[in-house]
């Protein structure tokens, strides 16, 4: 009996204990949750305590730093909150979403549009650069050392201004060119007047040159010569001119060399001479008009203006006719001691127009016959 009272409390006490461990353990899930739930809402004060924080945040536009208190925490409501625009093609040194902290800085570079032309395309190009090189460079347009670029690289931009960059290259090309040889005349004795002969042929040179070429854009625009210098001499033609004078004994059986008509007149030649000179001559005035060879000639004719001249007889047999281009028909009936070779004296009555008449060179003279050509 003493033992059975004694195990009562014992079983009491073990109920309870079982009880406690069961609604423990029904109860564990609970209490994780709610633990769970309290770090929970603790995280979120103390992230929600953050982000409403006070931050100092440095806002850099288009390099004029700012140094604003805020407590946004996003970058992109702080900028809405400073009423910064920000476009498609601006530069900004985070992302819109990024999460602020205290001490950043932010840098933002509105870009504007360009009107680029380069490498033979024109087009509309944003840019943060502030001078023509900043925007080329921001562009990624590299320079040759000849390129031209307009405006200068240190302008200023602001907007819609145009930029224009001109590829320039340069080649060096040989040419050659040929150096004209010249003809020199040598008088040869032996050689007949008016005749010529070739004594050795002409042969050209060669002149070297280098030529540098400009291009702009693929377009040819200068050409300079840079060095030039005699590859080949030239080498001259060499002709011998006659000056002998042909021994001519003109008589009437000289045949005719051809026929022509001058100034109303047709007439056979039998020879002609070129670059003739024309004097003038008048009566002897030594010789008084009742003297009786007063105004005769050589030979026996009396002197008559229009009909009467001058010569050599070994050039012109005397008695014959000519024809004096520009004078007209004369025949030779008179000699002189300064009457010598291609050289013929004209009279005329007037001793005054004689004197005018001076010396005429160039002459051209058909030399005809005896017999006076008729008018047509």
């Amino acid at each position: 009996m003493g033992g059975i009272q004694l195990g009562e409390p014992h079983v009491k006490r073990s109920s309870s204990m079982t009880f406690a461990l069961r609604w423990k353990r029904e109860n564990l899930r609970l209490i994780s949750g709610v633990a769970l739930f309290s770090i929970a809402m603790t995280f979120m004060f103390m992230v929600l305590m953050y982000g409403t924080a006070t931050k100092s945040v440095s806002v850099v536009v288009n390099g004029q730093e700012t140094v604003v208190s805020t407590k946004q925490w996003v970058l992109q409501r702080l900028l809405d909150e400073l009423a910064i625009p920000v476009g498609a093609h601006d530069r900004l040194s985070l992302p819109l979403e990024a999460k602020l902290k205290h001490g950043d800085t932010v840098v933002i570079d509105h870009a504007y549009p360009i009107q680029l032309t380069a490498d033979g395309n024109t087009e509309t190009r944003y840019t943060t650069g502030r001078t023509v090189a900043a925007a080329l460079e921001d562009l990624n347009v590299s320079l040759g050392e000849l390129d031209k670029v307009t405006p200068a690289l240190e302008s200023p931009l602001a907007g819609n201004d145009t930029v224009q960059v001109v590829r320039v290259s340069k080649i060096v090309e040989d040419q050659t060119e040929a150096i004209p040889f010249e003809t020199v005349k040598q008088n040869d004795p032996n050689l007949l007047k008016g005749k010529e002969q070739t004594v050795s042929e002409g042969k050209e040179g060669v002149l070297a040159k280098k030529i540098e070429k400009t291009f702009e854009d693929g377009v040819l625009v200068a050409e300079n010569v840079v060095d030039m210098k005699v590859a080949e001499e030239s080498v001259n033609k060499v002709v011998a001119l006659g000056t002998k004078n042909p021994v001519v004994v003109l008589s009437a059986a000289s045949p005719n060399i051809d026929e022509v008509s001058k100034n109303g007149v047709t007439f056979a030649y039998k020879q002609i001479l070129n670059n003739v000179t024309l004097t003038a001559y008048t009566v002897d005035v030594g010789k008084s008009s009742e003297h009786p060879q007063y105004g005769m000639t050589f030979s026996g004719t009396r002197v008559t203006e229009g009909r009467t001249i001058a010569v050599d007889p070994k050039v012109i047999p005397i008695g014959w006719w000519v024809y004096i281009e520009g004078i007209g028909l004369r025949r030779a009936e008179d000699t002189g001691s300064a009457i010598k070779g291609n050289t013929i004296d004209v009279y005329f009555d007037s001793l005054d127009y004689a004197k005018r008449f001076g010396v005429k060179r160039g002459y051209k003279v058909y030399v005809i016959g005896k017999d006076k050509p008729a008018t047509n």
